[in-house]
């Protein structure tokens, strides 16, 4: 039986580049989720994994749609493997009932990896120069006299907290830090 696994990131993407490169391959199921690959934990992997029976083909789009590190990628190639179920991924033209294929699978599994891990590594160097530059995240709301009076205000039972963050114009979590730092002052 051809069988398909499609993956988008987040909820935002659109698997319909996909679903239509599988259905001219006449895949008859194909399992589809919205979800980072950077981890098995994946409800619709794991149901197609339990689903694909010997002598099934597994099609996906990329390597990169079943996994985004080599370990679980290969480790998931190896369950399909012990089950008799072969693997083909358009993008990169593999199939693994070949040797050259089941190569080139763990080839191209490892530069994905490396892949994730340069993004990651640049993002963690992008944090640090915006930390050493004090850039990092938001302007910090600062005290001032519309806090300070809708705090006064609270906390003589005039009204809710919730009123006095609306009154100070900011949010749970800015109002309680605010008063946190207020009270130490």
């Amino acid at each position: 039986m051809k069988i398909g696994y499609v993956r988008v990131s987040t909820i935002d993407q659109n698997e319909e580049r996909q679903i239509r490169a599988l259905e001219k391959l006449e895949v008859k199921k194909i399992f589809i989720e919205k979800v980072s690959g950077k981890d098995r934990n994946r409800p619709q992997l794991n149901e197609m994994l339990n689903f694909v029976r010997e002598g099934d083909v597994v099609y996906i789009e990329s390597i990169s749609r079943l996994a985004r590190n080599v370990l679980d990628f290969l480790n998931i190639v190896n369950e399909l493997k012990e089950k008799n179920v072969e693997i083909v991924s358009l993008k990169e033209s593999i199939d693994t009932s070949t040797p050259t294929g089941q190569f080139m699978l763990t080839v191209f599994g490892a530069m994905y990896q490396l892949e994730r891990d340069n993004i990651r590594e640049r993002q963690q160097e992008g944090i640090a120069i915006a930390k050493e530059k004090g850039i990092m995240g938001r302007p910090k709301i600062e005290i001032d006299d519309k806090f300070i009076n809708a705090y006064k205000e609270w906390k003589e039972g005039n009204i809710t907290a919730t009123k006095a963050m609306e009154l100070a114009d900011m949010s749970r979590t800015t109002f309680y830090r605010r008063v946190k730092e207020y009270k130490r002052n």
